[in-house]
């Protein structure tokens, strides 16, 4: 096979001497344009998965690295000069410099032909006279610009800025050093590669940059292998504490923008992507050089297991690229955490520190639990002394709180979720059996599905409603079952359907209008939901006075039923909602247009609501924070819509997003709605003493008591999860060995507490405990220059 591989670096070389190894009849030419000695950057880090499939593949290279590696077990967070080290993580880097020397090496001796100092030629020569043309040029793949069309790239320049130093300062340990400047906060990102240097990346916002004088050389054009001096300078005096003396390292060190790539494919014809042409994770993940020698091992691979170049290819991304987007989930998790780090600045230091390790999802309570437990005891004892007053170690999720005047058990929320099972708007056996069982099985508050004001301001047909007595009665009923059986409170959700009005029931076809009897449904503007969808009446002001009236009464009736909370319901594209959002209100009277105008009409609805409820209950709102589009709301707008509704009154944000409209595109994933809540909590709702919910694909105890932990949230709530397992919070507290009050059994369970007599607790799976006796040996292991490699055990892995 003729293979030519555009691009010299460690992925574009590895791959190489993987293909001669399988067979050394393919024909392998490289081409870079820089010379042999030209590398920049100071250290890569890696994985012990990465190392394992590289001594597995080519022992010679991975030999040759691993007399090179420094390993270390701590990660040590600096914040102010206050220092805390956390154990049992696992790393290994080495010299940039040293590993290309070592592939470079090992590709002459194979008898690949690698062109140094010379451009490749174009793309669509290579392609007629190679079997495979493998890009493998970087951020600015040449080779993907050539076939844009075909591999659908997006490249998405960040907000922060950094700059790629080395120091003479050999760090012990993975070291993140913050800095609260008057400028804003600046951090460094560090490590050891070898016992002469460490990697020393500075970052900071765009904006701190500019106010600190960084962009005092934007201007200028460096040739290259030169590097920005100023920033040298700069950057040695405002951490010289941290330095203590030691020197900054340059190598062609200037200041950029993180850029995330992706690609809709990674393969065209016999054309592949890999390394940064294909994608990139930001560098507080892990390491670019890491994800394109894994891409070129995958690559190769394929390649050795099919027998024709497409149906390797195709192999190659269907294995590899999921992986990959997994990767850049959590990266994008991580970056977006430190672009918007300023946030944090007043956070109790322990609190600080289990977020930033937390931040990007892939390392959770349990993680650091497992790794260093007595790390992991400092901050549930701290989070229960700030919100209890006390030591007592239970989980962070069976912590009490408080809603305004209201006091519950514990920190887990039943999620609002329709049913669409009311006859006549009227609540019946099913609802009893629904929120009756979530309560019984523990949630602290169990919260009604939306609640219609009015049967126009229904969804479907089936949705309950408080525009009678006749549904105050029968709602009345679930609530005093859940007050005489349980120890939970249940709050109420009100709610106005606005244009999504008049469709289906769900599984006959959501968001479909009704085949008859359809009422007429009205917005902000005469703007349908999506393709197929009613097109509704603009409002009048006669209108918006008739749907105050109709909130200000189901309120009223909420109250005599007995609830213990109610919601405003003003998010997910329902009316108030609809109202909020630029993509749904176009409207050019005082209820459109700007953000305040938008907000008009749903302040107006809350007031009314929380006029219609006594003072020792609260009122709450729940609001989309984004559009998930782009000519819709922002995190941004989220933060002032919630910082409009506190001004109100209200006692907790409920926080969502989306579904205003049937084009959005939101980033799914685990807990993917949780930064925006963290952003409103810590921006407004927090100074303000107002609690913040959490919501969106949360399904762990785990989960839970991570997001609890860093502050993110006061509250998660669970929907889908509770669906699966009503008595998921009493289960989550036996499986945590929690029996507290915040998970009290009803009496005719409590034997359930209890595992049943065949349950195997005695045993624990041999990886968990493999898992439990490395960590326990390696708690703090640390790295020092000229320790023995057997004296540095490395153990699993979690990338933050």
């Amino acid at each position: 096979m003729r293979i030519a591989i555009v691009g010299g670096g460690p992925g574009g070389l590895y791959l190489a001497a993987l293909m001669k190894q399988l067979d050394a009849g393919h024909e392998v030419t490289v081409w870079e344009r820089n010379a042999p000695d030209d590398t920049f950057g100071f250290g890569v880090v890696f994985s012990d998965e990465t190392l394992g499939g590289i001594e597995s593949a080519d022992t010679t290279i991975y030999r040759a690295m691993e007399s090179q590696f420094a390993r270390w077990t701590d990660i040590d967070v600096a914040i102010d000069g206050q220092s805390s080290t956390i154990g049992g993580q696992g790393f290994a880097a080495m010299s940039r410099k040293e590993l290309l020397r070592i592939l470079q090496a090992r590709v002459a001796e194979l008898g690949v032909q690698v062109h140094y100092r010379t451009v490749a030629p174009d793309a669509d020569e290579l392609r007629a006279s190679h079997d495979l043309v493998v890009a493998a040029d970087g951020l600015n793949s040449q080779v993907r610009g050539r076939y844009a069309d075909a591999f659908g790239p997006s490249l998405d320049p960040r907000h922060n800025k950094y700059i790629w130093f080395g120091t003479d300062l050999v760090f012990e340990a993975f070291q993140f050093i913050v800095r609260n400047t008057e400028f804003g906060t600046m951090q460094i990102h560090g490590y050891p590669y070898s016992d002469q240097g460490s990697t020393f990346i500075v970052e900071m916002h765009e904006d701190v940059w500019r106010r600190a004088g960084f962009d005092r050389t934007e201007d200028e054009v460096f040739p290259p292998g030169v590097s920005d001096e100023y920033a040298v300078e700069r950057v040695a005096e405002i951490f010289a504490d941290d330095l203590g003396g030691h020197r900054i390292l340059t190598n062609n060190s200037k200041w950029l923008s993180f850029t995330t790539v992706r690609n809709a494919r990674w393969h065209h014809d016999n054309v592949v992507l890999i390394g940064d042409a294909a994608h990139t994770a930001h560098f507080s993940i892990g390491s670019g050089t890491k994800l394109a020698m894994e891409d070129a091992l995958a690559l190769a691979a394929c390649l050795h297991e099919h027998d024709s170049v497409p149906k390797a290819l195709a192999a190659y991304q269907d294995e590899r690229k999921p992986v990959v987007e997994s990767t850049q989930r959590a990266a994008q998790a991580s970056l977006e955490w430190f672009e918007n780090i300023g946030m944090y600045a007043d956070q109790d230091p322990d609190e600080f520190v289990f977020n930033l390790l937390t931040r990007s999802r892939r390392i959770t309570f349990e993680n650091l639990k497992d790794r260093d437990a007595e790390f992991a005891a400092r901050i549930q004892g701290a989070f229960a002394r700030q919100v209890a007053g006390g030591d007592e170690l239970a989980p962070a999720m069976f912590q009490p709180v408080r809603i305004g005047p209201l006091q519950l058990k514990n920190r887990v929320i039943l999620s609002p979720m329709d049913m669409y099972s009311a006859v006549d708007g009227v609540p019946g056996e099913f609802h009893l059996v629904h929120l009756g069982s979530k309560a019984l099985g523990g949630a602290g508050l169990v919260m009604s599905e939306m609640t219609c004001v009015s049967p126009e301001g229904r969804i479907t047909l089936g949705c309950p409603g408080l525009w009678t007595d006749e549904q105050r009665d029968a709602w009345a009923r679930v609530v005093r079952f859940v007050h005489e059986r349980s120890t939970a409170k249940i709050g109420l959700q009100l709610g106005h359907s606005g244009r999504k009005g008049s469709t289906k029931l769900m599984w006959e076809g959501m968001d479909e209008p009704l085949p008859e009897d359809n009422w007429e449904v009205v917005g902000p503007s005469p703007l349908p939901y999506g393709e197929g969808c009613h097109l509704p009446r603009e409002m009048t002001r006669a209108d918006m006075d008739q749907v105050v009236a109709d909130f200000r009464d189901a309120a009223r009736r909420g109250m005599e039923a007995g609830f213990d909370l109610v919601e405003v319901h003003a998010a997910h594209g329902y009316l108030l909602s609809s109202f909020l959002s630029p993509i749904s209100n176009q409207r050019t009277d005082e209820y459109g247009g700007s953000l305040e105008n938008r907000l008009r009409f749903p302040l107006e609805v809350f007031d009314a609501v929380t006029a219609a409820v006594p003072a020792h209950v609260p009122v709450t709102v729940r609001i989309s924070a984004t559009d998930w589009m782009p000519d819709g709301n922002t995190e941004h707008d989220g933060v002032e819509i919630a910082r409009a509704f506190i001004a109100h009154g209200a006692a907790a944000i409920d926080v969502s997003s989306g579904q205003v409209t049937k084009d959005e595109k939101p980033a799914f994933g685990r807990s993917y709605q949780t930064p925006f809540a963290d952003r409103i909590r810590h921006e407004v709702a927090r100074p303000a003493g107002v609690a913040v919910i959490a919501v969106g694909a949360i399904s762990s105890h785990d989960d839970v008591n991570s997001i609890l932990l860093a502050g993110r949230a006061d509250l998660c709530a669970l929907g889908r999860t509770h669906l699966y397992d009503p008595m998921w919070t009493l289960h989550a507290a036996a499986e945590q060995d929690y029996t507290g009050p915040a998970a009290e059994w009803p009496d005719p369970w409590k034997a359930g507490r209890r595992r049943p007599p065949t349950a195997r607790t005695d045993k624990i799976p041999p990886r968990l405990a493999l898992l439990r006796e490395g960590t326990e040996n390696a708690v703090h292991l640390r790295w020092r220059p000229g320790a023995s490699e057997a004296a540095a055990p490395a153990p699993t892995p979690v990338s933050a």
